[in-house]
């Protein structure tokens, strides 16, 4: 029997190349890239525990140890701060060790997004899940996950969040088709076009990193087959939860919350530009010397 009750579990796919970001990511993994202090998969952890979800799996790759060593106990470093009174340092290297309980399955090969979350079938079991994308976070005060574990509570089924973009950008994302429903912020989604040409986008609202799950999503990768540049499309298949009709099929049915708040994509250099300037100029400890400067900056470009 699938399981329709509370999400503890949570999945972070973070096996990606990163090779838009090379040379940096010869040997440090994308998602470890700091956004002012903090690496920017932490962000994504934090997120999933804000929202109670704190079985935390993340499926990393090769070249990718130094992400469980950041969620691991550093006892020297540790012994080392406490040894200097350094209260507010040990702290800090403590605070990821204590976030969650964290997991990690290997993607042995980069077989594409779909792949790596069946990747996370036998630890999530027959319960319902949420993916967080390792580059993409969500503004903390949005709590756009806890929305969308409400609505997996009263909808069923499986829950995309989406954020409507310009025309000009709707190929580089999945796009869904979507229907009204009772509450102004949700959506039933009918359909979904991975990387539609321009013009043929079935709607302005795209596929963000936010997904929670019904496990039968499982049984439908294990039927995908692989799509654009060989890799199994998890666009693919929600495509097929989509089109089923939930009330003949257990786990069937896609709703969509349509996104208005920040959203922070680290995977590509100038969204993550943006993010480090946002992020600074929010943080009281750094903002006091860091927007003066960036105006006189700004002033003086030219």
């Amino acid at each position: 029997m699938l399981d329709t009750g509370t999400l503890t579990k949570a999945v972070v796919p973070a096996a990606g190349l990163g090779t838009r970001f090379l040379p940096a990511t010869k040997a440090t993994p994308k998602e470890m890239l700091p956004v002012v202090d903090k690496p920017a998969i932490q962000y994504v952890v934090e997120e999933a525990v804000a929202a109670g979800l704190d079985d935390v799996l993340l499926i990393t790759g090769r070249s990718k140890r130094s992400i469980e060593d950041h969620f691991d106990r550093d006892y020297e470093l540790e012994e080392a701060l406490a040894a200097k009174g350094d209260d507010e340092g040990l702290a800090l290297v403590r605070e990821s060790s204590d976030l969650a309980n964290v997991h990690y399955v290997r993607q042995g090969a980069p077989l594409g997004l779909g792949h790596a979350v069946l990747c996370a079938a036998q630890h999530v079991g027959h319960e319902p899940f949420a993916v967080l994308l390792g580059d993409d976070f969500i503004h903390p005060d949005d709590r756009l996950l806890q929305r969308m574990i409400e609505v997996r509570a009263h909808y069923g089924g499986t829950v995309l969040a989406l954020m409507e973009v310009a025309d000009d950008q709707v190929s580089h994302y999945g796009s869904a088709a979507i229907k009204p429903t009772e509450d102004d912020d949700i959506v039933t989604v009918t359909d979904l076009v991975e990387k539609p040409d321009p013009g043929d986008a079935p709607s302005n609202w795209i596929v963000i990193g936010r997904y929670v799950c019904d496990p039968s999503v499982f049984e439908v990768l294990r039927d995908t087959k692989p799509g654009r540049g060989g890799e199994i499309q998890l666009t693919d298949a929600l495509k097929v939860l989509a089109q089923r009709d939930p009330s003949e099929w257990e786990g069937g049915g896609v709703h969509g919350v349509l996104f208005r708040g920040r959203r922070y994509d680290t995977g590509n250099k100038v969204d993550y530009l943006r993010t480090l300037v946002q992020f600074a100029c929010e943080r009281p400890d750094v903002a006091g010397e860091f927007v003066p400067w960036l105006r006189k900056y700004l002033d003086n470009l030219k």
